[in-house]
């Protein structure tokens, strides 16, 4: 991510007023020029919320497993690289004016090849400077040129590498000869000031490029004889011992920047990556895609910052339903229909949570409010949204608010409320060959009562039959996912969307089970006549429940 995100989601197995509500806020937030703004879901989509979305041709809120503080929440993509062909000199300067401890180096196709810090700066051009030592840099016309800001005279081959050897002429021209002697002159780069017979000398041995210090200037009979060696002319501003000290920095930065420092992907999770920072002399690591292209870089610092992304949760305000980690981010606004859960926050936040029988209600009145019209597609992914909840507005929780909205949303999309509550309910039947643990994971929710932990999952059917004959798998499963989270008990509400009525199919500890006070169908399976709703009638209904177990 390049800037600040703020994320709006549902809770972690979302049911389809929950996607909806995340979907549609969104798009009013970018309405409102607030582009920040990103629909996610955590969770998989069931049949019902897939034949919506695809029915009206609307994008689906992109999927985020987890909240867990990953690297793309935290790094800086705003670092601009280097070329690994920039010279070192200006490769330092660029370091300085971003105020960085390192920068990454790329290659010509953006991939990253190297992190130059000053840890790695330092350690490679001592090696260039120790006397003791004949290490040689690479380098070429072009950058001795840049890093000088040389006036030239002749150049040739600048864009080709070689292997440089530095001499200083400040002794007799014989001593000159002698050292000039000791090295190849294809690879010498010969300083001086206004030593005509320098000049010549290196000149007639064809050295890579003469540098004149100090402006020194050039007779024309000496350039006519260095063109026709080929030998490239430069002239410094700058003195003989600042010039050959500017020479060895104008290495290309991949020859001195630390290539052992291995990049870091966004999706990797913080805590993952920790040792590697604390192993990076400067605290620094690259960031990169699949590709290896640089994304960005992410230090110690970032981490002690606020990450990049902020949260918006829509249809649930307890972070037990929220996606794991949300608790790692700033809450800046809560859009809920349900009970108030134990939800804290560090500064004030706008909190939004009125007793209507679906969360899409209330989005369309923020539409409505903001005065901002409702796109078609919209409106009639919010006018299922509203029905899907609502049992096709027969949920005891259903209000004249709810009613209301669901016809000012019919009115603008042109859709029958009957006909389309038939094909919403029709698309939540489709069983098909789903398993056990995709039906009791589609919409499950989960509570924290006192010290017990428990959850409730939602199905809604035309017909109780098909899940009542598979009792025993979804028992299994239920009973797989209470010893997980060890909690209290966890249950499957299956609604008769015909009938509304529903079963309960629950596992639970024993000590629960003698205290639960419903009638009983069969093992696991309790009658709830005349109960449609988990929030304002099953849940309230538990919670009773616990409190005589308790």
């Amino acid at each position: 991510m390049t800037n600040k995100a703020v994320f709006i989601m549902g809770h972690r197995n979302p049911d389809t007023d929950s996607v909806v509500a995340a979907a549609a806020y969104a798009q009013l937030k970018h309405l409102l020029g607030k582009k920040e703004c990103i629909a996610i879901r955590g969770g998989k989509l069931s049949p019902q919320t897939e034949y919506i979305f695809e029915r009206f041709n609307v994008p689906v809120p992109q999927y985020v497993p987890d909240m867990i503080p990953k690297v793309s929440y935290y790094m800086n993509s705003k670092i601009k690289p280097v070329s690994s062909e920039t010279s070192l000199w200006n490769a330092i300067a660029q370091m300085e004016a971003a105020d960085a401890k390192a920068v990454p180096v790329v290659n010509s196709n953006g991939e990253y090849s190297a992190l130059l810090n000053y840890n790695a700066f330092a350690h490679n051009i001592l090696k260039v400077l120790n006397p003791e030592t004949s290490t040689l840099f690479s380098t070429s016309i072009r950058l001795l040129s840049e890093t000088l800001s040389a006036q030239q005279v002749l150049t040739f081959n600048a864009e080709e590498l070689f292997k440089c050897v530095t001499i200083v002429v400040a002794d007799c021209i014989d001593t000159f000869r002698k050292t000039l002697a000791l090295h190849t002159p294809e690879n010498a780069v010969v300083i001086t000031g206004d030593r005509k017979d320098v000049h010549e000398y290196s000149i007639e041995n064809g050295v890579r490029a003469l540098i004149l210090s100090s402006g020194t200037q050039m007779t024309k009979e000496l350039r006519e004889k260095a063109e026709k060696k080929e030998v490239s002319v430069l002239i410094s501003p700058y003195r003989s011992a600042e010039t050959a000290m500017l020479v060895m920095h104008s290495a290309p930065v991949s020859e001195m920047a630390d290539t052992m420092i291995k990049p870091v992907q966004a999706n990797d999770t913080i805590r993952y990556i920790r040792d590697f920072l604390r192993e990076s002399a400067s605290r620094t690591l690259p960031v990169v895609n699949d590709k290896n292209k640089l994304l960005g870089v992410i230090s110690e610092t970032n981490l002690l910052a606020d990450p990049n992304v902020e949260i918006i949760l829509v249809d649930h305000n307890e972070l037990s339903q929220a996606l794991e980690g949300v608790e790692n981010y700033t809450i800046q606004e809560v859009i809920d229909h349900h009970r108030l859960g134990n939800l804290n926050t560090k500064a004030p936040i706008t909190f939004i949570n009125r007793p209507v029988g679906a969360t899409c209600t209330i989005i369309v009145s923020l539409y409505r409010q903001a005065r901002v019209p409702i796109p078609k597609p919209i409106a009639s992914i919010l006018l299922a949204g509203i029905l899907a909840d609502t049992l096709v507005l027969k949920s005891t929780t259903v209000t004249d608010e709810d009613r209301d909205t669901a016809e000012y949303l019919s009115n603008i999309t042109n859709l029958d409320i009957d006909a389309l509550g038939r094909d919403i309910i029709a698309a939540g039947n489709r069983l098909g060959n789903r398993s056990a643990e995709e039906v009791v994971h589609q919409d499950m929710k989960e509570y924290q009562e006192g010290k017990f932990k428990y959850t409730v999952s939602q199905i809604e059917v035309d017909s109780t039959e098909e899940l009542l004959r598979r009792k025993n798998e979804i028992l299994d499963e239920l009973e797989i996912e209470r010893r997980t989270k060890d909690a209290l008990f966890c249950a499957i509400m299956v609604t008769d969307v015909i009938k509304l009525t529903s079963v309960m199919i629950i596992a639970c500890k024993p000590e629960f089970l003698q205290a639960l006070e419903l009638p009983r169908k069969d093992d696991g399976v309790f009658f709830l006549r005349g109960i449609v709703s988990r929030k304002k009638q099953l849940v309230p209904l538990l919670t009773e429940q616990i409190q005589h177990l308790k």
